[in-house]
């Protein structure tokens, strides 16, 4: 078993990297959202792997930090969720929007990464619900916030794109929505509303 591989980045596809280690290039499948991809050629990488082992195939996946492979070897845990799907959720999804989706049962959350239909992700929520609850009852008490929807969640993306077709750089209203309230992210008006108070006393 191949634990993690430590070396440069070689090559950066779509899905795919190539780490060089000992003069040996090591293929992995890494979420789209990996940061890998943000890494400088001349930056020497850890990328924590799993190996999928089946009758036709070999295969590496590899992950930026311990947690993100752990939550990819949970979601494999699931009956009819293979290594493919788990990456597509991982690249669809951060892990705590992941955790978030389960606990919250909102299987249409998880049904947004590429291949999973609503039945899988269903299950997915059904299988993975209390295994995540601590940590996600945890994360939000530790942050001091309420742990968001899908709905909300929905609206905070409308008001980031809505902030800049007004002239807000992404980052500016990216930076204004993280401090809306859950309270006021009921409607996509509040939403707004509310964001352009924080960008007020900016």
């Amino acid at each position: 078993m191949i634990h993690y591989i430590k070396g440069k980045i070689t090559e950066k596809l779509q899905g795919t990297i190539v780490i060089e280690c000992g003069g040996i290039g090591y293929e992995l499948n890494v979420p789209l959202t990996s940061g890998f991809y943000m890494a400088d050629p001349s930056e020497t990488v850890t990328a924590y792997t799993y190996m999928a082992v089946r009758e036709d195939d070999i295969s590496l996946f590899g992950f930026d930090d311990r947690e993100s492979l752990r939550v990819f070897r949970i979601l494999t845990t699931v009956s009819g969720v293979g290594s493919k799907a788990a990456l597509a959720i991982l690249s669809a999804l951060s892990v705590p929007e992941i955790k978030r989706a389960i606990v919250m049962a909102e299987p249409e959350v998880l049904a947004k990464a590429q291949g999973v239909g609503k039945k899988t992700a269903q299950r997915i929520v059904v299988d993975l619900k209390d295994k995540f609850a601590d940590e996600v009852s945890g994360d939000a008490a530790q942050n001091g916030e309420a742990v968001r929807t899908a709905g909300t969640m929905q609206n905070a993306e409308d008001t980031v794109e809505a902030l800049m077709a007004l002239g807000y750089s992404k980052s500016e209203a990216s930076a204004a929505v993280k401090k809306v309230g859950t309270g006021d992210m009921d409607s996509p008006e509040k939403a707004l509303k509310a964001a352009l108070k924080q960008l007020a006393t900016i």
